[in-house]
């Protein structure tokens, strides 16, 4: 089944065409209207270099006018290739229809409400029998029988038309047009970024992700820069200005020569005020006794910090490599967030 843009919008026009496998540009002069657009015949030709087919209307009062509105495009430069002359189903229109088709031209015969309709585009000729699902529907019409009757008729009668299933305003109505056999549909660019998505195929992209993450990722390679350190004969308070500036729970305690002492975190100050009071804020660090903190290499995978996280359930282990702390790793940052 084809895939065409329906728009006027060049930004997303642009955007969507990047995708690389687009049929065409299907548009019309209400989306014209609606984007502002004052040049007609210039916005056409530059959107014709923009799309590989670009479908644009011709019309007119009788067929003849008509021919003489795709003529005249044609001669702004269009390749008649890469062109298809929307016209609106009328007895005239088909009459058009039939003169550009034996030009070599191609017709999307569209604005088709009934089977009758879609029987004279096709004998006409038309490339494309278009029928407006959702104009259909907000009007109370059975859009979705008509299309499938649509596609049963060229396939039946061996007409060489292909059925074009447009006026798409649901996801929903690309599965009907798929269920009926269509050829060709037009989606809108809103609708057509929503066909890929799915809540169960993002849960397990996002696990992928991040087991490729654990089983591949050093320690070292995600912690995070920010390493707050703090030495001994500073204060609990200028210790705990440092933890607040760099917005960690905790700090790395270390001496003079860089050698490890301990990790205080927010829980031994809460500790720490409970026993002692607020005097306890002008001791030095190194006044404090430390356990052996929870650390691991930095060379290590995240796999193994994650069973590390799991069996201590604290939220950051201390980082060091060969022995001297160089980081701390949150358990946020087992996330390629």
């Amino acid at each position: 089944m084809e895939l065409y843009l329906d728009s006027a919008d060049l930004k997303e026009i642009k955007e969507a065409f990047q995708l690389g496998f687009l049929t065409g540009l299907t548009t019309t002069p209400t989306f014209m209207h609606r984007e502002g657009i004052r040049d007609l015949d210039a916005t056409i030709v530059e959107l014709s270099k923009i799309v590989p087919v670009l479908q644009i209307e011709a019309l007119g009062e009788t067929a003849a006018d008509i021919v003489a509105d795709a003529e005249r495009q044609l001669a702004l430069g269009l390749d008649p290739k890469r062109t298809v002359f929307k016209i609106p189903v009328s007895l005239e229109g088909v009459k058009a229809c039939r003169t550009l088709v034996d030009k070599g031209l191609k017709v999307n015969v569209h604005l088709v409400y009934t089977i009758q309709q879609a029987y004279m585009a096709a004998v006409a000729g038309a490339t494309y029998i278009c029928v407006l699902a959702g104009r259909m529907q907000d009007q109370g019409y059975d859009a979705l029988t008509l299309i499938g009757d649509v596609v049963e008729l060229v396939e039946a009668y061996g007409f060489d038309s292909k059925v074009m299933f447009s006026s798409v305003r649901n996801t929903e109505h690309v599965r009907n047009a798929i269920d009926l056999g269509c050829h060709t549909i037009t989606v809108p660019w809103k609708l057509m970024k929503a066909l890929t998505e799915n809540n169960f195929t993002a849960i397990g992209t996002n696990q992928f992700i991040e087991h490729t993450r654990l089983i591949t990722v050093t320690v070292g390679q995600a912690i995070n820069t920010i390493n707050p350190t703090v030495t001994t004969d500073i204060s609990l308070t200028e210790a705990i200005v440092k933890m607040t500036e760099y917005g960690f729970g905790c700090v790395t305690v270390v001496d003079e020569a860089g050698n490890l002492k301990g990790v205080f975190t927010d829980g031994d100050l809460r500790r720490k005020l409970a026993d002692g009071g607020r005097d306890v804020l002008s001791k030095k660090m190194g006044d404090f006794e430390y356990g052996t903190p929870i650390s691991i290499e930095s060379t290590e995978l995240l796999d193994a910090a994650a069973a590390l996280f799991k069996k201590t359930s604290v939220d950051t282990i201390l980082v060091t490599e060969n022995g001297k702390p160089v980081g701390m790793l949150d358990i946020q940052d087992l996330k390629n967030d």
